[in-house]
């Protein structure tokens, strides 16, 4: 057997893992690289593998850097199932919809750009055509439903507590009459959040695929979330500003939705001020989540009330409403993406509010090396964006604990709830740094950790 990281090795996103066995070929995930152009001029690269020859894949999640090169692999060939949970599968449209328009849009500036410049235009990534050829493909499988493919392959998929929908890819592969387990994380959420169950406690493995997102770090605790946004709120809409949340529109604005809606039902003193949902994405998101209250948590299955449709929220789909956000002078709290303000109506908001102290920028997610959001929270004083230089005024602020990945104590947690400890536990989906660091605690721990690298592969016997 042959395992393969074709991305996020040594880097959080790109996620796509190729596992070749004596009777299959298949991935586990293929996402989009993404953060700084370095990073994205990968997703441009021809693959390392022949697509056409894949048998099928596992798709963990619905976030763009574990999905987001699925339309490319379809495009070149590759005509599989892609097997995902019934929530996965009711994002997948939706995410690679919205990933298309903004392939083609991207590459039509770009092309203005290179007409200029006497060159040839270039080909967007992937089209809208190409999405809708993905769709027939997904396959949706329930949570903890034991499959069989073939002679030779077993599968389970687990809760990852990460977002809607998210799994840990359980394979039971049987080679030369030796049956081995291989568990691929995935996305690993934390424990005790609204919204979705906490990750599934595995037993036994032979080797892990284990994310390290945040492998090196605790999440923030000092006040509880709810608190932080809450002091975060008041103090900017009593001197009068806007609080700028740039943020996914997948799981952490949902995230984020819970959250207002709880605030304001237990806070009289919540400020009355509208809460803009300005992302289509977002919108369209947030209704998947509405249709799943199967895989809602206790708590969250026992609201009587729709925490994602309470006093003050106020959709807006239209660029219109959008633009009107950004002219108006009145304090509100806008919600908009992207999460890392590499594109979407966030950075339009910027554009308008950055220069105003009495606003502040509320980073609530992952802010890769090289992206707009990292530059910012890194404390620029200045960006460029829109071709031109923006002053940053705005009070700049970060809140770790909204993260949807599990922390290094989550995820040593998680791993040492396997006995007996895997052979080896194999760390991807993290910085170098982090991956390093976060090897080393675990092997103080009495792992074995292996660190792959882009394109190499594990032989397993």
């Amino acid at each position: 057997m042959q395992i393969t990281s074709h991305g996020a090795a040594q880097v959080v996103t790109g996620s796509c893992h190729r596992v070749v066995t004596q009777e299959f070929s298949f991935l586990i995930d293929c996402g989009l690289f993404q953060g700084g152009k370095d990073l994205a001029r990968r997703n441009f690269e021809a693959f390392d593998f022949d697509p056409k020859v894949l048998d099928f894949m596992f798709l963990t999640h619905g976030h763009i850097d574990h999905c987001g090169l699925i339309p490319k692999l379809v495009k070149e060939g590759f005509s599989g199932k892609i097997y995902a949970t019934p929530a996965t599968a009711d994002l997948i449209p939706i995410m690679l919809r919205d990933s298309a328009y903004i392939q083609e849009k991207d590459t039509e500036h770009e092309n203005k750009r290179r007409v200029r410049a006497g060159l040839a235009p270039r080909d967007p990534l992937y089209t809208s055509e190409d999405v809708e050829k993905v769709l027939p493909l997904v396959t949706p499988v329930e949570y903890r439903k034991h499959l069989k493919l073939g002679n030779t392959l077993e599968f389970i998929l687990q809760d990852a507590g990460h977002i809607i929908g998210s799994a840990i890819v359980e394979l039971l592969i049987t080679e030369k009459d030796e049956q081995k387990k291989i568990v691929f994380s995935g996305d690993l959420g934390q424990n005790d959040v609204p919204i979705i169950e906490d990750p599934t406690l595995i037993e036994k493995a032979d080797y892990i695929f284990l994310e390290s997102t945040y492998g090196d770090r605790l999440h923030d605790t000092r006040l509880p979330r709810d608190k932080q946004i809450m002091e975060i709120i008041k103090n900017t809409i009593g001197r009068g500003g806007k609080v700028f949340i740039p943020s996914f529109a997948l799981e952490r604005t949902q995230e984020l939705l819970y959250t207002l809606s709880e605030l304001q039902t237990k806070n009289p003193d919540f400020p009355k001020v509208p809460i803009y949902l300005d992302s289509p994405l977002a919108i369209k998101v947030t209704e998947v989540f509405k249709n799943h209250r199967d895989v809602y948590d206790a708590d969250a299955k026992a609201r009587t009330d729709q925490p994602f449709s309470f006093p003050g929220l106020k959709c807006t789909p239209k660029t219109e409403d959008s633009k009107d956000i950004s002219k108006s002078d009145e304090p509100s709290i806008v919600i908009a993406g992207s999460g890392m303000c590499t594109a979407g109506r966030i950075r339009h908001h910027l554009r308008h509010g950055i220069g105003d102290s009495r606003n502040t920028v509320l980073f609530v997610g992952y802010q890769a090396p090289g992206s707009l959001g990292r530059v910012i929270l890194d404390g620029a004083k200045e960006i460029r964006m829109m071709g031109r230089v923006f002053e940053v005024r705005s009070e700049i602020q970060r809140i770790g604990s909204f993260s949807a990945h599990a922390d290094q104590k989550g995820l040593t947690q998680w791993l040492q709830a396997f006995t007996p400890k895997p052979r080896k536990v194999y760390l991807v989906h993290g910085e170098e740094g982090t991956i390093e660091n976060f090897a080393k605690h675990l092997n103080d721990l009495g792992f074995t950790t292996g660190v792959p690298k882009q394109n190499e592969t594990i032989h397993i016997e």
